[in-house]
């Protein structure tokens, strides 16, 4: 039997939620729902909603979640989708196991980013978003496998997400589903403790939203963090599909 592991890789507010609902959806696929986010504040001392439910609900040792992404596949299924957040990997976290699973990037503009993640947090800063985190585990795997991973931009999912995922799977060499195109409202059991705050769209959802093509508009304090994070996206949405 081969498993399959995905690791999808993206910052807060980049589709990445649906993109998880959208691999539950399959009925070969389990999905993990950012696994290192207890190690990740643990070891920084950042404080983040629900933060006592965040670190009781996961291990805080980087290198046993590491190990757990390798371990066997929950519920006995073929395809492991773990969603991951790039900022959580900081400095002296395990990076090796990234060698044995298909790792891809979900990418959205700096400036939708930054106009939904100020709705849900007021303060933050450009190591909150994950794009340096990002661009650095992309130069890693890019690197390693000698070709670019998979790019995938969440702005091309909502526009056509039967296109842009049946090129994703083609690209990782997984069957697409069409189930993978809904999925039932409310709680997923494999969502994070965290989901109350972040998810509420995603409850009220049962496929991806059309895109939000209005123009963005930012204060100047977030427009200074998106324009430090914008040469992080266009290096590598130079490489997306």
């Amino acid at each position: 039997m081969t498993i399959r592991r995905i690791a999808m890789w993206s910052g807060p507010r980049n589709l990445s939620t649906a993109m998880m609902r959208a691999f539950s959806s399959r009925g070969d696929c389990a999905v993990s729902d950012e696994p290192f986010y207890a190690a990740y504040l643990a070891a920084t001392g950042i404080v983040h909603p629900m933060n006592a439910e965040v670190l009781a609900s996961q291990p805080q040792d980087p290198h046993e979640v590491a190990a757990d992404m390798l371990g066997p596949v929950p519920s006995g299924k073929t395809v492991w989708y773990q969603k991951h957040m790039a900022h959580h990997m900081i400095e002296g976290f395990p990076l090796d196991w990234m060698d044995h699973v298909t790792n891809v990037f979900l990418l959205r503009s700096p400036e939708r980013v930054l106009a939904s993640y100020a709705q849900k947090r007021e303060e933050v800063a450009l190591r909150d978003i994950g794009f340096a985190e990002q661009a650095r585990l992309f130069d890693r795997v890019a690197q390693r496998t000698g070709k670019p991973p998979v790019v995938v931009d969440s702005e091309d999912v909502r526009r056509d997400p039967h296109r842009a995922l049946s090129a994703l799977c083609a690209a990782i060499d997984l069957p697409f589903s069409k189930a993978m195109l809904s999925w039932p409202k409310g709680q997923h059991p494999d969502d994070g403790v965290w989901a109350p705050h972040w998810y509420g769209a995603i409850f009220e959802s049962t496929g991806f939203a059309p895109p939000d093509d209005k123009a963005i508009t930012l204060p100047d304090r977030l427009r200074v963090i998106a324009d430090q994070a914008r040469p992080f996206y266009e290096a590598m949405a130079a490489h997306k599909a």
